[in-house]
């Protein structure tokens, strides 16, 4: 055998080692979990065969607590590009087979690498998380790899779009990559995000909780909100990142890509006219609206067990990707809390940063009352949201449905926030406030002299509803640019979107606002 062939051949058995990770023992224990490897997980997201992986032959150069014992081709993640549907997008996954997935400074130079390339090429990095949180045989340089990362999450922010894939532990300061990337996606009964783990809630708090309940993917998609997508397997996990690209540009330089519509734009839906009750205080299901007026029905909800009262995600109108914000009657009457203003004002955002307009469906009697919301400050969460729609630049357009009162009425896409065109439903009522609270501060002295107060205020309330609490005031003055039959809906919305196509609007040249965190 010449050299030339002894090198290949050692080549090639170098590159078949790197691919074992851990080896095998340690491979068949990610198996008995119930957890696929880290190579297994970029097969099953990227298309077949396009994986280009970079480093695959580095090691870390620690040598402390006998960890010149523990090297592995790679260091413990495995990254590089690859395409998604064709399109390029660069990924790293962490390998829990190799030191457990322990961050080394080596392993941080890998992840900043392919951040890095992401971002000169202008397309989605996807990050796989698995891992026991930093080497601590390394350090402070274990840590200086997070900062590292977190510092390239944060001038990517905006630029480029960042998926965070959760498929396993992700303790300690590692969570604070994925709470800075764009969506994190956990895989459940596996995966887990917290800053301390159960054992030291116990020590310092004496609470007893387990890691499901502390940082499962049930807690974080409904009660914290850190996660926006939860998945059942390993592969509807990676289809569901796959599924959520589709939706999003490469960059913020681009536009989404759209699809070839099959659904008549000009399509009527009379379930539509007949949906809203004629009781104001009955509840519809909004789920039915965006159903009804979306291509084919489809619709990538982000969020959808948290704050239930407000609906956002994705959807394509004639082929365009666009975001739905909705209010949901059907919880809570549809009223803004703490959690749906920062929920919804979050995903404003990131429709803003990527070109993605904005189509708001809006029926909201008004913020949650009581000291545990404003304890809380829902007043700055309602300013978040505020905020967001106001500073965005993208295509705006505004549905009111039904009720759109005070301040909610404002922080909901209004005229006066810079929303193109704004629509509304014949059973519109934006006002102040409901007719009976209405009156009752208006007529409230007035009707204690009255013989018959209950009447009276009865039909002060019937002249305040006439005056008040429908649309045509709000189109007489121009803050609603016209009144629609609600089964054109769908049309009227794709016409706007399409005169808004070319849309250019700029703010105030400044470093960056000040937003109400």
């Amino acid at each position: 055998m010449s050299e030339q062939m002894k090198k290949i051949k050692q080549l090639v058995e170098l590159r078949q080692k790197a691919r074992m990770g851990g080896g095998e023992i340690a491979i068949d224990k990610q198996h008995a979990k119930g957890k696929a490897t880290a190579r297994e997980r970029i097969d099953m997201l990227l298309d077949k065969g396009s994986f280009e992986e970079l480093d695959m032959f580095k090691l870390h150069r620690c040598s402390d607590f006998g960890m010149e014992k523990k090297k592995f081709l790679g260091d413990g993640v495995v990254a590089g590009s690859g395409t998604i549907n064709g399109r390029l997008v660069y990924v790293f996954a962490q390998d829990f087979t190799v030191n457990g997935g322990s961050l080394s400074i080596t392993m941080a130079e890998k992840i900043c690498k392919v951040m890095d390339l992401a971002m000169k090429q202008g397309c989605p990095c996807i990050g796989l998380n698995d891992s026991g949180g930093a080497r601590i045989q390394e350090g402070i340089n274990a840590l200086a790899g997070f900062g590292e990362i977190f510092q390239r999450n944060i001038e990517a922010s905006g630029v480029i779009p960042q998926i965070s894939g959760i498929c396993g532990p992700c303790a300690g300061g590692a969570v604070y990559s994925p709470a800075l990337t764009d969506f994190v996606v956990m895989l459940e009964g596996v995966s887990y995000m917290f800053l301390t783990g159960p054992k030291v809630v116990k020590t310092v708090t004496g609470e007893d909780v387990s890691q499901e309940d502390l940082g499962g993917a049930r807690v974080h998609s409904s009660v914290s909100g850190v996660a926006h997508f939860t998945a059942k397997t390993e592969e509807e996990f990676a289809a569901l990142i796959r599924k959520l690209l589709e939706y999003v540009p490469q960059n913020n330089m681009e536009k989404a890509p759209a699809k070839e519509c099959t659904d008549p734009i000009d399509r009527k839906e009379d379930s539509l006219n007949e949906l809203i009750p004629d009781n104001p205080n009955m509840a519809y299901d909004m789920y039915k609206v965006i159903s009804a007026i979306v291509d084919n029905g489809e619709f990538l909800e982000v969020h959808s067990q948290f704050a239930r009262n407000i609906i956002v995600g994705f959807a394509r109108f004639n082929g365009q990707s666009v975001g739905v914000v909705a209010n949901q009657p059907s919880v809570y009457a549809g009223v803004l809390d703490c959690n749906a203003s920062r929920k919804a004002a979050r995903f404003v955002r990131f429709c803003d940063c990527f070109n993605i307009p904005i189509v708001s469906l809006v029926d909201v009697p008004g913020f949650l009352p009581g000291t545990g919301q404003e304890y809380n400050g829902v007043i700055d969460h309602g300013a978040k949201l505020l905020y967001a729609y106001g500073e965005a630049t993208v295509p705006k357009v505004t549905v009111t449905l039904r009720k759109s009162y005070g301040g909610s009425h404002i922080v909901m896409g209004c005229k006066q926030l810079k929303a193109d065109l704004n629509y509304a439903w014949p059973s519109a009522e934006i006002a102040v406030m409901g007719g009976s609270g209405a009156v009752a501060i208006l007529n409230g002295k007035e009707a204690k002299a009255q013989e018959d107060p209950k009447a009276f205020l009865a039909e002060k309330e019937k002249e305040y509803n006439t005056l008040f609490t429908n649309p045509y005031k709000a189109a007489e003055y121009g803050y609603v640019d016209d009144v629609i039959e609600p089964r054109n809906t769908r049309f009227r919305v794709i016409r706007a979107l399409a005169q808004l196509k070319n849309k250019r609007e700029t703010r105030p040249v400044k470093k960056h606002g000040n937003i109400p965190l």
